[in-house]
């Protein structure tokens, strides 16, 4: 098999056809730099490669690979880390002059899962410098739209979302606050998974017990994303939120028969403003659940005051993790990243109470709904991907925006309710630039959320679209 066609087949086939012997690790990784090399230069996804470790590791897997029923599920196929995650003898920036040249000793224990279960990191995707919805920062410059170079790739895993819609790697890794892996899924035209608080064990940057920041799994279509929660979940001595999980695997959980049976969608969860193209397109796809016996509703959980709560507990979380930061190099921090440490440092207690409160009434709210319902549909973006030379969305529908992440509040306002959400490519708009629905799920029931949109996928027929070569702006 070529290169070329071996970038083209999607994780679960290259993960069968390393089963079978039908390909090898070492293959996989010449596959990967070669595409790298031709698509890189022109999209900025991937700007800290690591093809030297990877090519050994392949070496090493290629000439002594241990019985197929000794291989976690991942072994062989090469991946790409997000900036953000922490990756042994390679470069972790947060896109930061700050950290522009710090190497990390141990990979994190997000990543090191991935690694025990048989993953080849190739790569650092790019992001935005520490936080952002928008891939861009002073040392690597921006990550660009594949399906239009002239548009943003969304953020923070905006390089992950471009390397795999551009064929670069097979699985790539993301993290979501506020919508940071659901936003670039819905952008590039993939799949991205924010799951359950503590299915996947975090990084010790993070706080203990912090729930916002969960990381996750993305890909090109949902049996690659199973495949990679597969390989990713589970407990980590280090972070006391994550936990082990029961049952079949997810990969093994979609040939479940199970399958929603009353389904409700909102084009804007009654709190945010969204752009009418975007909201018509979610809306006929969230009718197409039809199709697989579901009966579609109009009807959303009471979501108000969500929207500030988030804001809150967002800056206070920032505020935790970078006060140090500011105070020694406050001239290396991006302007919006100052603003964020500074509304966290300034919270009073009764913000901070309100913002508790709100998460508390919302959660039980979000229960109840979905004794009725089993899954909640939504857009991901207020907005299609927008001019790259702008640092943030500023007006949504005529309605001029607040803040530098206000246009994917319909993002952060799911992250509040501790739901695994998943961005699904759901079409395109009338000048050729992908959109995606996001899908809620009961919390922890990632399986049936998986289940449920690979029915969808199905109905769609989008899954084929990646991986593309990049398109110039026009």
């Amino acid at each position: 098999m070529s290169g070329d066609e071996l970038i083209r087949m999607t994780a679960t086939e290259v993960a069968r056809r390393l089963a079978a012997g039908d390909v090898s690790p070492l293959e996989l990784v010449e596959a990967a730099a070669a595409r790298i090399e031709s698509v890189n230069p022109t999209v900025n996804a991937l700007p800290i490669l690591c093809l030297d470790k990877a090519r050994d590791r392949a070496i090493s897997m290629t000439d002594h690979p241990p019985p197929v029923s000794e291989r976690g599920p991942l072994w062989g196929i090469p991946i790409a880390v997000k900036d953000y995650n922490d990756l042994a003898g390679v470069r972790t920036t947060y896109g930061s002059p700050i950290f522009a040249d710090f190497v990390a000793e141990r990979s994190d224990a997000t990543v090191a899962r991935l690694e025990a279960s048989g993953a080849i990191p190739i790569g650092k995707s790019n992001v935005p410098e520490w936080a952002g919805a928008h891939t861009f920062n002073p040392v690597f410059g921006h990550t660009r739209n594949p399906w239009n170079s002239a548009r943003s790739a969304g953020g923070s895993s905006g390089g992950s979302g471009v390397a795999l819609a551009t064929g670069m790697v097979w699985l790539a890794t993301g993290n979501d606050l506020g919508g940071s892996l659901r936003v670039p899924a819905s952008f590039n035209g993939v799949v991205g998974l924010r799951p359950s608080p503590g299915r996947v064990p975090r990084n010790a940057r993070l706080p203990a017990f912090d729930t916002l920041w969960v990381e996750g799994p993305m890909g090109r279509n949902i049996a690659d994303v199973a495949l990679m929660l597969d390989g990713g979940s589970g407990h980590s001595p280090g972070d006391p939120l994550s936990f082990d999980s029961a049952g079949p695997s997810f990969s093994q959980a979609l040939s479940g028969a199970a399958l929603p049976r009353q389904v409700a969608f909102s084009p804007d969860l009654g709190v945010v403003p969204m752009e009418p193209e975007v909201a018509e397109i979610c809306a006929g796809a969230a009718e197409g659940f039809a199709a697989i016996g579901a009966t579609v509703c109009r009807d959303t959980p009471d979501f108000s005051g969500a929207i500030e709560a988030f804001q809150t507990l967002r800056a206070v979380l920032i505020a935790l993790m970078m006060e140090d930061l500011l105070e020694a190099h406050r001239e290396q921090i991006a302007p919006e990243i100052v603003w964020n440490i500074e509304k966290g440092l300034a919270v009073s207690n009764a913000e901070l109470l309100e913002a508790e409160r709100v998460r508390w009434r919302l959660a039980q709210d979000v229960t109840a709904f979905f004794e009725q319902y089993d899954l909640l549909l939504c857009p991901t973006v207020s907005v299609p991907p927008f001019p790259m030379e702008q640092r943030y969305v500023e007006t949504i529908a005529g309605q001029p925006t607040k803040t530098y992440i206000d246009w994917i509040a319909i993002t952060f306002a799911v992250t509040m309710t501790a739901c695994p959400a998943l961005s699904l490519p759901v079409g395109y708009t009338s000048s050729g630039l992908p959109v995606g629905l996001q899908v809620i799920g009961r919390p922890r029931a990632e399986a049936d959320l998986l289940r449920a949109c690979q029915h969808m996928e199905a109905e769609l027929g989008l899954a084929s679209a990646v991986p593309i070569d990049p398109r110039p702006s026009g």
